[in-house]
């Protein structure tokens, strides 16, 4: 019998897409932007002490070569010749740190993990202060606190509220950011002191680490990382776009360990071992700027959200920095090519989206699945009334509240569990408005529409909903893997690739589903106003005097 013909297919561009819980490699067809296979390999957690969360580089980076060895068996068994991936782009968890020998290559402590993505749990708050709100409401919220005393330290050494650090990064001094797990490592783990001393270290995010080891590690692996990861440090200047000299004298850091920053569409290096040997990685690009470029929004003053057990709000600023005077933080968003010219993003978080579906599911026993919300929700069309504040650990973005905690108000006799339910949706909805007023009353220009992501999306009700309390509509892509397809963009566009284009008529195979607002704008208001009344109920819930009681 004849060997079965391959598949005649335009070129293909692949991606890893490195998340806190899982890896996962997808290969997409850069003339239609379709997804042809993937494969995931979950991740472990480690906790060695209570508050500290940690994972095994060794472990991540092997995860990498089995993600794109099984994807590519599945192209092999889908009569799809491997040889047509032309690139390989590389989105990641950002954050979260990794200090390497750049001798023999093995990792000199373990990652030191960043709060994790929106598909699996929580960011850490940032209050004005700079000490984090620790986020709650499930078991699989985590966060690393260990840097608590180091941030407390360095913000003594800040006059006027963390202004150095925030005007030459976008961001306020926090636990939450690369280069005080960074001084962390330097001041309590010996291997990483010795090697630093010796020469031999070498510092990144999980896409420094993963390129580097990629393109050869020890033997002439590239050490770079790219604009969007490098302003997640705290050491990277986002005006200048490089390492800021002052910054790393102030947290102490020898900037000869730290990675060539690189634009976040070019030529890195080369694969140099596995199925896609000799294919050149050249995109890298952050989760949340690699969801803003697969959602195309290529245009000053477009908006994405991801919707998981948190939300992440991007909104692209053009070449103008934003500093935000309501909590968000000013990041770069991408820069798409050496001679590109860079982006700004204004971004803010939602706290607890999916996990107020996981605490009616979990804590209250009201739903048995996370999809039967929307069966709950649909029977009654509307929460009569009643609003859930999910503030489980305090108020985020705009607020900024550590007193506030969770308040169910508006309950009647009549009030039951769809009710609940449907509250806990509109509640998603209502924290969202709040982040993208916030967002237009920084950047001046009211959004015209909303693009969304993230598994939530699925649930109708929540996107209809959206779009009634935003007032505008909602736009959701029929290809959910926005992230993976951000970075495979920014990979398959680079110069000396060149198999994607990134202008806007050709990327129109990937067809949207809208929701337009179905209230009049008079209702929306008033919903809004109410929901706000019982945010102002919520606060002041928790005070130093009356220490909480019966938490573990």
């Amino acid at each position: 019998m004849a060997a079965a013909k391959k598949a005649v297919l335009g070129p293909l561009v692949g991606a890893v897409d490195q998340g806190t819980s899982s890896t996962r490699f997808l290969v997409f067809n850069s003339k239609t932007a379709e997804l042809l296979s993937h494969h995931q390999v979950e991740i472990k957690q480690e906790f060695p002490r209570e508050g500290w969360v940690e994972q095994d580089p060794k472990e991540i980076l092997q995860s990498v070569y089995e993600c794109i060895e099984k994807t590519c068996e599945k192209l092999g068994q889908l009569n799809i010749d491997i040889s047509n991936i032309k690139a390989i782009g590389v989105s990641n968890q950002r954050e979260t740190t990794v200090v390497w020998d750049k001798l023999t290559g093995e990792p000199l402590y373990n990652a030191v993990a960043a709060p994790v993505s929106p598909g699996s749990s929580v960011p850490v708050a940032v209050v004005p202060s700079g000490s984090p709100v620790p986020a709650a409401g499930s078991s699989s919220v985590w966060l690393d606190l260990r840097t608590q005393s180091t941030v407390e330290n360095l913000s003594k050494r800040i006059p006027g509220n963390n202004n150095f650090v925030k005007s030459k990064t976008g961001l306020p001094l926090s636990t939450y950011f690369s280069a005080v797990k960074l001084r962390w490592l330097l001041d309590n783990v010996t291997k990483v002191q010795k090697a630093v001393e010796e020469n031999r270290a070498l510092f990144g995010t999980i896409d420094s680490w993963l390129i580097w080891s990629l393109t050869g590690g020890i033997n002439g692996g590239v050490h770079c990382t790219d604009v969007t990861n490098a302003s997640r440090t705290m050491l990277f200047n986002i005006h200048s776009l490089e390492w800021d000299k002052e910054l790393c004298e102030f947290f102490g850091i020898p900037m000869e360990i730290l990675p060539n920053v690189r634009s976040s569409s070019e030529i890195y290096g080369l694969m140099k071992a596995g199925a896609l040997e000799g294919v050149p990685i050249s995109g890298c690009l952050g989760d949340q700027s690699a969801a803003l470029v697969g959602q195309m929004c290529f245009q000053d003053g477009q908006a994405k959200n991801t919707y998981g057990t948190g939300c992440f709000l991007l909104c692209n600023t053009g070449h103008k920095c934003v500093f935000s005077e309501h909590g968000l933080l000013t990041t770069v968003a991408y820069k798409l090519g050496r001679d590109k010219p860079v982006y700004y993003a204004l971004e803010g978080s939602v706290a607890i989206a999916g996990a107020v579906i996981r605490w009616l599911r979990d804590n209250l026993g009201i739903i048995k699945s996370s999809e039967e919300i929307e069966k709950l929700a649909k029977e009654v069309g509307t929460s009569y009334g009643c609003y859930f504040v999910p503030a489980f650990s305090g108020l985020y973005a705009p607020y900024w509240e550590p007193s506030a905690r969770g308040i169910i108000c508006g309950l009647t006799q009549f009030t039951n569990k769809c009710h609940i339910a449907f509250a806990a949706l509109e509640a998603v909805c209502f924290q969202t408005r709040e982040i993208l007023d916030a967002m237009n009353r920084d950047c001046g220009i009211p959004l015209s529409h909303l693009q969304v992501d993230g598994g939530m999306t699925s649930n109708k009700i929540l996107m209809q909903l959206q779009a009634d309390i935003l007032y505008i509509p909602v736009v959701k892509p029929s290809m959910p893997e926005t992230t993976a397809l951000g970075a495979a963009m920014a990979a398959g566009a680079a110069e000396g690739v060149g198999v994607w284009s990134l202008e806007p008529e050709d990327l129109s195979a990937v067809t949207m589903e809208r929701f337009e607002p179905q209230i009049n704008a008079e209702e929306s208001e008033i919903r809004y106003s109410t929901w706000k009344k019982a945010v102002m109920k919520s606060i002041g819930w928790v005070t130093t005097q009356s220490p909480e009681s019966g938490i573990p």
